[in-house]
């Protein structure tokens, strides 16, 4: 035997203990918190002490922010009270208006994405229907309210025709450039594959234009939160638009600051539920 040989010692991996797997853990979450949780907070909190400074004064028009939270208070720690007729809380109100936005955003999509698709296909209809929806898609929402009211003779329907009619052109816009913009080579593929109609539109037509058809989808449920908000204001009937109508008739104006934070929030939630699906559905392709 070789006298120069050196054995090495049987190597074994080193296993983190448990306290230095919980510090790595602590180290993200801190760092998670410093960069997306603590610049919105800070600038939250200076916002909100600039309000209280300019809103405290004997002539000053609107509450400040401790004086909206003393009056509405009731409604923000018992948020499902129910009193019969109109007068229930703010996720009742809430709720009635998301359940009329996600039936007429429903519809837009359906039509909106089959729309885009026959347009984006078809250079016929591209010449056809284009300049009609370039022009109907610049008449204001609430504009089509007294037609549908006139229409529809009920207020349920003529609120959901208002939220189809705002969502559904950013929806076809999109989803034509998307079918439009599909790569010549995906296209020869199918040729040759000779796949028929219906599995180009699901395996070649769908995945290629999916990340445009999600961007006119975010800004169609956008579109469709700020129109149930304006119609419910004429309408009547529970959901947080006619509430902050209410809230104003009655000089609550704590009530109607509150009432658009709520908004905000839930639009915010929106969008990044959509954008959200998106992400799932086009494995991280970005939007266009």
């Amino acid at each position: 035997m070789n006298a120069n040989v050196k054995i090495q010692p049987a190597t074994t991996p080193v296993l983190l203990s448990e306290p230095s797997r919980l510090a790595r853990t602590g180290t993200r979450l801190l760092r998670g918190f410093t960069q997306q949780v603590l610049p919105p907070m800070v600038v939250i909190l200076v916002l909100g002490v600039i309000w209280e400074m300019l809103c405290s004064g004997p002539g000053a028009a609107l509450p400040p922010p401790s004086l909206v939270l003393e009056e509405t208070w009731e409604l923000i720690i018992h948020p499902f009270y129910d009193n019969g007729g109109n007068d229930k809380g703010l996720a009742w109100q809430l709720l009635a208006s998301l359940e009329r936005v996600a039936v007429g955003y429903a519809f837009a999509v359906v039509v909106g994405v089959g729309l885009g698709v026959l347009i984006g296909q078809s250079d016929w209809a591209m010449r056809g229907l284009d300049p009609l929806f370039q022009v109907l898609r610049t008449v204001p929402p609430l504009a089509w309210l007294p037609l549908s009211l006139a229409g529809f003779q009920d207020s349920h329907p003529s609120a959901l025709f208002v939220i189809f009619i705002t969502a559904i052109w950013p929806i076809i816009i999109n989803t034509a450039v998307g079918i439009r913009n599909i790569s010549q080579d995906y296209r020869n593929v199918a040729k040759v594959l000779q796949l028929n109609g219906l599995e180009y539109f699901k395996t070649i037509m769908l995945p290629a234009a999916a990340p445009y058809i999600f961007t006119g989808l975010r800004i169609g449920v956008g579109l469709s939160w700020l129109a149930i908000i304006a119609a419910e204001m004429l309408i009547g009937g529970v959901g947080i638009g006619f509430f902050i109508w209410d809230a104003w008739n009655a000089s609550r104006i704590s009530d109607i600051i509150l009432a658009l934070i709520y908004i905000g929030v839930v639009g915010f939630i929106l969008d990044r539920l959509v954008a959200f699906i998106g992400q799932r559905i086009t494995h991280g392709a970005p939007a266009a």
